[in-house]
C-alpha cells in the first residue's frame, strides 16, 4: 500500500527546514536544515535514515535555496510520488485565523496583510509557498499558524491598556506564538495524565532561543507570554523579554539610539547573551556558572525566577493545576534549569525528582516530580508532526 506523506516547509528569517513525514504516525523519512542564507557560511544539511549530507551553499539567495531543498527531495527515492499534501509553518495569522487553513488567493492575501506584524518572517513563509506551489501543483498546500491556538485568549487576556483606537486601526493587541508546540504538548501531556483534554488545566513553558509560557484550560489556550512581536515575555536567548516601555525614551536620551536601534538591540543582543556576556547557548551558559562565572549564574537565576513568576501568575486563570509541562531545547534538556525553576514554586507544592529530573533528558518523556507532589513534565515537542497531521486532516 503506498505511503500518503507530508512535506513540512518551516521558512524562517534566514533558515529553512524541511521534513518528510508520515501523518499518521509523525515518523521521519527525510528531513533537514539550510542555514545562513545569504551569508557566505551558508549551507543544506539533510538526513535520510542513517545517511547524513551536507552541501555549502555560499551566499545562496532565499529562492535558490528553496530550490536546493526541492532539488533533495526530488532526488530522494520515491518520496516526492508519496507526497500528498504541503505543510508550512507561517508565524502570524493575526485575527483572521483560529486553526490551519488549506491555502487559496484569500488566505495568501491575509498573510501579506499580517507581514507588517511579522516582517522577518512571514514574507520568508509566502515565499516558500509560492515556491511550492510552482514545484508541487497539484498537492494541497496548508498553513498552519504560530498565531492560531492563541485565538482563544479572552479580550481581557489580549487587549493592551492603550488607546483603544490602536487595535482598531492597526491591530495592536497580544497574539503570542509557539501555538502548534504548546498544542502538540498539550496534548500529550493530557495522555500522560489519562485525563481528556477538555477537562485539563495546564500550563507549558516551550524554552529555546525564543521561550514563551502558555496557559491552557480544557484544550484552549486562554493566556500567553508573547505579545504582539515574539519579544514581550520570558528572558530569551537574545531577546530581553519584558522591559519598561520607557526604556526606549531613557536609551534615546543617554545614547542618541532610535527606536530601530534600540529594538534591534532588544531582540539581538539582550536576553541570556546581554546579561552574561558569553552567548545565547544555555549549555555555554551552564557550563560557565559551573566554573564559578558570576554573570553566566546571574543570567541562570534571573532566567528560572522570570519563568517562576509567569507559571505563577497564569495560575490565575486556570484556578487550578493539572500539570506543569517543560519543553524545547532548553525545557528537554538542561535539568538545572527545571530544577531552578521548580524550587521557586514551592508554593504549588512541586517536589522535584532529581534522579527523574536528570535522566529525563535527549528525546524522554516523563514527570520528574515526586509521587505526592503536583505533576512537573517534560514532553519533547514536535511542531512538524503536528503541521503534518493538521496538513492530512484537512484533505479530508
Amino acid at each position: 500500500m503506498q505511503e500518503a506523506l507530508v512535506l513540512v516547509l518551516n521558512c524562517g528569517s534566514s533558515s529553512i527546514k524541511f521534513a518528510v513525514i508520515d501523518p499518521k504516525n509523525g515518523s521521519n523519512k527525510l528531513n533537514g536544515l539550510v542555514q545562513c542564507i545569504g551569508a557566505k557560511e551558508a549551507n543544506l544539511q539533510w538526513q535520510q535514515k542513517s545517511k547524513k549530507n551536507k552541501q555549502e551553499l555560499p551566499n545562496i539567495n532565499y529562492r535558490d535555496a528553496i530550490h536546493k531543498v526541492i532539488e533533495v527531495l526530488s532526488s530522494s527515492n520515491h518520496l516526492v510520488e508519496n507526497l500528498v499534501a504541503v505543510g508550512h509553518r507561517v508565524v502570524h495569522g493575526g485575527e483572521a485565523f483560529t486553526a490551519s487553513m488549506i491555502i487559496n488567493g484569500q488566505v495568501l492575501a491575509q498573510i501579506k496583510k499580517c507581514s507588517h506584524l511579522a516582517p522577518l518572517h512571514n514574507p520568508a513563509n509566502l515565499i516558500g509557498i509560492e515556491e511550492a506551489r510552482k514545484a508541487f501543483p497539484k498537492l494541497k498546500q496548508v498553513a498552519v499558524f504560530d498565531t492560531a491556538f492563541h485565538q482563544s485568549m479572552p479580550e481581557y487576556a489580549y487587549i493592551y491598556a492603550v488607546p483603544y483606537a490602536w487595535y482598531e486601526k492597526y491591530d495592536v493587541r497580544r497574539y503570542g506564538f509557539h501555538g502548534t508546540s504548546h498544542r502538540y504538548v498539550a496534548q500529550q501531556a493530557a495522555k500522560i495524565l489519562n485525563k481528556s483534554l477538555e477537562k485539563c488545566a495546564l500550563i507549558s513553558a516551550h524554552l529555546g532561543n525564543g521561550c514563551s509560557v502558555t496557559a491552557i484550560l480544557n484544550g484552549k489556550s486562554v493566556d500567553t507570554s508573547m505579545g504582539i512581536t515574539p519579544l514581550e515575555g520570558l528572558v530569551m536567548g537574545t531577546r530581553s523579554g519584558d522591559v519598561d516601555p520607557g526604556l526606549h525614551a531613557c536609551l534615546a536620551d543617554k545614547l542618541g539610539y532610535d527606536v530601530n536601534q534600540i529594538t534591534e538591540i532588544l531582540n539581538k543582543k539582550s536576553g541570556l547573551l546581554g546579561i552574561s556576556g558569553i552567548g545565547s547557548d544555555m549549555r555555554a551558559i551552564e557550563e560557565a556558572h559551573n566554573a564559578g562565572n558570576k554573570r553566566a549564574s546571574l543570567a541562570l537565576e534571573i532566567f528560572c525566577y522570570r519563568l517562576a513568576k509567569y507559571i505563577m501568575a497564569y495560575t490565575v486563570p486556570l484556578g487550578r493545576l493539572d500539570a506543569l509541562i517543560f519543553t524545547g531545547g532548553i525545557g528537554e534538556n538542561v535539568s538545572i534549569i527545571r530544577s531552578k525553576t521548580l524550587n521557586w514554586l514551592k508554593l504549588l507544592d512541586f517536589v522535584i525528582d532529581e534522579k527523574l529530573n536528570n535522566t529525563t533528558i535527549n528525546g524522554k518523556q516523563g514527570v520528574i516530580t515526586q509521587q505526592n507532589s503536583s505533576v512537573a513534565m517534560i514532553i519533547p515537542t514536535n511542531e512538524e508532526f503536528m503541521i503534518a497531521k493538521d496538513a492530512y486532516a484537512l484533505l479530508n
